[in-house]
């Protein structure tokens, strides 16, 4: 639920862009005018409220993730039944819960609520004791980050077990409301306050602070103050910018005596251990705080602990990458993105923001489709009047020194109603409608592979991430995204296992338990707790393995986790996005000359013409940067070796290679680096042959050492030296070493300096950009796809590298269309089989509910095994033995009847598994046929009383019984 939408204006919406959020169990209230306090002042009134029915509750039913039972007719007055709406919004807040007000109006509906049913509820109410709360929550005013803060740290201690009571006591209606908050703030065990510039001239906060201090359970929260600005003398004076506008005044707003107002901001400074402050910078280490404090004050020590694992997992893997301490440029992209995601930008870049998009004397700009006829703009204003009235309102961009916001997404047309011509026709080429976003919590960058949108993303988050729980980083290349979505359930906490989504009554399919999983982590998505997720290198719209689409992963967009995407493509899921441009001239200039500044003019040149032949690629510039950093070597020396390298001649198809085909210079680089490691290490240069290792790797951090074994397993093959070696060897005598071989903390050390490779939070282990790995593909060396293959199956570990163990079975087994690339021996197929992929499949579709992916693997393991089978069986010829023509021919599983034996019965093992995963999809047919086959290899190879055998038949017996219960069911 959007926190800056009115209530009236939820039905503007369409459900498939809005989802409601689920909570726990609490009511939330807000309030107007105190029946126990009452201003001074004759004259003072706050503001001109309507009057407005208590049943009139304008927020939207929650989906409530565990909420109790409904209120009955004689129980529905205690609030301990009461559920919580979704969030804290900017409508008028009811002092009842929803399924309350579901009640009253079917009470309504069947003539069961008399006129006098008033009366005789106000009674029950007063003879009923109020639930107990652990924390009251107050706070004041309507700012779209004040109410974002409070979901989250509500939500958060809710979600640790703390009950809240939250209200903002200004916007109550009556007094009623006035005294079930009352009999509420004596109930509760603390009173957390929320303090703002507008509080303190907000009578209800006044006397919040006054009443709980007299308690000595006052915890007051700090929101962009400090408790150093919150001294009486210096609000009255109006000493410092905070309160140079209406400091002096704010007593005198608060309608009361002066006495009361001075003594309720004097008891702040009484209070030593409580100085919490909610900066922008601090959301969630302050949020944290408060929970742990309030769970140590109630005696919640599993609280305390599972905080603190959760602060030190979340320290240890929230980020991917460290921050780049030379960022350069970018600001005009992450002003916008802040306003893409949060509707609002602040702090500094509220500045840049409005310098970069401020229109001089333009105070409304409609987004439609461009110059028009005066008689269209008629129709138009006409169309967008009648919408007006509908609910539906046209983007309109109100832009002021103080707020930009977009009112709403809707345009005066949808695609199939697009503006006629004159004449009536329609000439010309229709124009899909764009809705544009802001302020929604989705934004989405697009560039071309390597022009820098991972190190936007990366530095955005740095940035922000004090504003989300947890940032959670997914990889987007379409083999893997589903996988890498659902490796987020430990951070949220939830199982995406399929047996928590057994049920014994019902035995569910493959795409229904598949889906239960992935609805499992979307529902923690949706509740207040804030996250933002990253989808770093979106490769498609449709997820490869069942051509779904990608927006059935995530949350439905306003709520209060975030989505942030990076893609290559020009459009994702119809959304415009922020099309990443290139670095300006003097930005690029920066990062090129590294620490020499001093270039010559004749040397600024050169830098120009690398910049232009690079086509401003932020990967190519930063390569270039590292060169000239760390060798002796100046711009127009680098220009003239990378002019002279030779490029190998490459087959180019598939649209993965375009970006490569338009990029020859920045291959040249390529080859320059190469050349450079090859140089330093030799003809066998471990650097090199770790980047040539990279490309066969799954798009995920590389551990060093199992990179660097499968770089030492890379056939040897020298090349002749050639003369631009010899010329390179000048320019890097001061920088070699006399060691042939690096050791890998060496060789991974230079793959960083040169910027080949970025680093990773995780120790030991480095990324490489997909336009390099992409390149090494290409470029064809022998032998490099079967070391990896080699090297990640024999040190591979499935629960760390289990993306690099997918991406050996891809060359191994070819998925779908691909054709296999790399090919094993008989006897490395069987340790393949028994010690990784029967643990793979079935931790993949046990663990995380991936049927289909987990029994595909072990479908192409099959096939694997029986042409592996079928070679063995085919008769072989003995060139030895052709002159005594009398010999039979013999086969493979005759010389080697072990291996053949124990190729057969892996054959059954894979069967038996994929039976027995069948029965959990209720494939009772398919499990058939594919046990009794495994029975029938076992039976021949070991015999009937053979321990595996009687296992199998046992699992016969069982399919073959709950396939007769489906018979009989379904028969007419």
């Amino acid at each position: 639920m959007d926190l800056r939408e009115e209530s009236s204006r939820f039905g503007s919406f369409s459900g498939a862009n809005l989802r409601n959020l689920s909570s726990s169990s609490s009511a939330f209230f807000s309030a107007n005018q105190s029946p126990f306090f009452s201003p001074r002042s004759p004259t003072f009134q706050f503001g001109n409220p309507t009057p407005e029915s208590p049943l009139n509750v304008r927020f939207p039913v929650s989906d409530v993730s565990s909420v109790p039972p409904p209120p009955t007719s004689s129980h529905f007055w205690k609030f301990d039944h009461v559920s919580s709406s979704t969030g804290i919004a900017r409508n008028t807040l009811s002092c009842y819960g929803n399924e309350y007000v579901r009640h009253i109006e079917k009470q309504k509906k069947l003539g069961r609520i008399h006129s006098t049913s008033h009366t005789q509820t106000s009674t029950s109410l007063s003879s009923h004791r109020l639930r107990r709360y652990d924390v009251y929550m107050g706070f004041h005013g309507r700012k779209p980050l004040l109410l974002r803060f409070l979901n989250w740290l509500r939500a958060e201690l809710e979600a640790q077990g703390l009950s809240c009571f939250v209200t903002d006591r200004a916007r109550c209606r009556n007094s009623r409301k006035h005294g079930i908050v009352e009999r509420a703030m004596d109930a509760c065990s603390f009173g957390v306050v929320i303090l703002t510039q507008k509080s303190f001239k907000n009578p209800y906060t006044i006397e919040e602070l006054l009443f709980f201090s007299d308690k000595k359970n006052l915890i007051p929260v700090y929101f962009e103050l400090g408790p150093d600005d919150c001294l009486v003398r210096d609000i009255v004076e109006r000493r410092g910018e905070m309160w140079e506008k209406n400091g002096g005044e704010l007593w005198l707003l608060y309608g009361g005596l002066e006495k009361e107002w001075k003594d309720a901001i004097s008891s702040l400074s009484r209070i030593d251990e409580w100085k919490l402050e909610a900066r922008d910078g601090n959301w969630r280490d302050c949020i944290l705080r408060v929970v742990t404090l309030l769970a140590l004050r109630l005696g919640r020590r599993g609280v305390v602990d599972r905080m603190t694992k959760w602060k030190e997992k979340a320290e240890k893997d929230e980020f991917p990458f460290p921050r780049n301490e030379n960022f350069i440029g970018r600001k005009k992209e992450l002003s916008e993105l802040e306003f893409m995601l949060f509707g609002n930008v602040s702090g500094d870049t509220e500045r840049d923001y409005f310098e970069l998009k401020a229109r001089h004397k333009r105070k409304n700009v409609t987004i439609g489709w461009g110059r028009s006829s005066s008689v269209e703009e008629r129709r138009r204003e006409r169309q967008m009047e009648s919408r007006r009235r509908k609910g539906k309102e046209p983007v309109v961009w109100k832009e002021s020194e103080k707020d930009i916001e977009m009112q709403s997404i809707e345009f005066p047309w949808t695609k199939h109603e697009a503006p006629k011509p004159k004449n009536g026709t329609r000439h010309g080429r229709l124009r899909r409608s764009i809705k544009v976003m802001y302020g929604k919590g989705i934004a989405c960058v697009s560039g071309e592979s390597g022009i820098g949108k991972t190190e936007l993303l990366l530095e955005f988050a740095y940035r922000f991430h004090q504003r989300y729980k947890m940032v959670l980083w997914v990889g987007g290349e379409s083999r893997y995204i589903r996988q890498n979505y659902l490796n987020i359930w430990p951070f949220l906490e939830v199982d995406v296992g399929v047996e928590s989504g057994f049920e014994k009554s019902r035995i569910k399919s493959f795409e229904e338990q598949e889906e239960s999983a992935v609805a499992r982590v979307r529902k923690e998505l949706m509740r207040n707790i804030p996250f933002l997720v990253v989808i770093d290198n979106l490769e498609s719209e449709k997820d490869w393995w069942d051509r779904k689409l990608i927006m059935d992963l995530l949350p439905r967009f306003g709520g209060e986790t975030h989505i942030l995407i990076s893609t290559c493509l020009p459009r994702v899921m119809n959304l415009e996005p922020l099309k990443l441009s290139y670095l300006s001239g003097v930005e690029a200039m920066s990062l090129m000359q590294g620490t020499t500044k001093d270039y010559p003019v004749a040397e600024i040149d050169a830098l120009q013409i690398i910049e232009e032949k690079l086509g401003r690629l932020t990967l190519g510039i930063a390569i270039v940067g590292a060169i000239l950093s760390e060798l002796p070597i100046n711009p127009s020396r680098l220009l003239d070796t990378v002019n002279r390298m030779l490029l190998r001649d490459l087959t180019w198809s598939g649209r993965e290679t375009h970006s490569l085909r338009k990029h020859n210079f920045l291959l040249q680089l390529f080859e320059v680096c190469f050349s450079i490691f090859d140089h330093t290490g030799g003809p066998r240069s471990l650097a090199t042959r770790m980047v040539l290792a990279s490309g066969w790797f799954a798009p995920a951090s590389i551990p060093i050492s199992l990179l660097s074994l499968a770089a030492r397993k890379i056939p040897e093959k020298h090349h002749h030296t050639r003369l631009w070696k010899k010329f390179l060897c000048s320019l890097t005598c001061g920088f070699t070493s006399s060691q042939v071989r690096k050791s890998e903390e060496e060789a991974s050390s230079m793959l960083l300096r040169f910027n080949i490779a970025r680093s990773c939070t995780k120790d030991g282990q480095i990324q490489f950009n997909e336009l390099i790995k992409l390149y090494v593909r290409k470029r064809g060396v022998t032998g490099v796809a079967q070391a990896t293959v080699q090297a990640v199956i024999s040190c591979g570990s499935i629960s760390q590298h289990s993306e690099h163990i997918w991406a050996a079975c891809f060359l191994l087994f070819g998925f779908g269309t691909d054709p296999i690339v790399v090919e094993l021996k008989v006897s490395e197929l069987l340790f393949l089989v028994k010690e990784v992929i029967l643990p793979l499949a079935i931790r993949t579709f046990i663990m995380f509910s991936r049927c289909s992916t987990a029994l595909e693997l072990l479908r192409l393991c099959t096939n694997a095994l029986e042409a592996a089978d079928q070679v063995f069986v085919t008769p072989v010829e003995n060139w030895l033995d052709k002159s005594l023509c009398w010999k039979p021919i013999q086969t493979n599983a005759q010389l080697n009847p072990c291996l053949w034996q124990e190729l057969a019965l892996s054959r059954a093992t894979v069967l038996e598994t994929r039976a027995k995963l069948m029965l959990r999809g209720g494939q009772f047919d398919i499990g058939d046929d594919l046990i009794r086959k495994a029975i029938f290899i076992r039976t021949s190879i070991r015999g009937e009383d053979h321990p595996d055998t009687i296992s199998a038949r046992e699992t016969l017996s069982k399919v073959t019984r709950l396939l007769a219960n489906v018979q009989i069911h379904t028969s007419p």
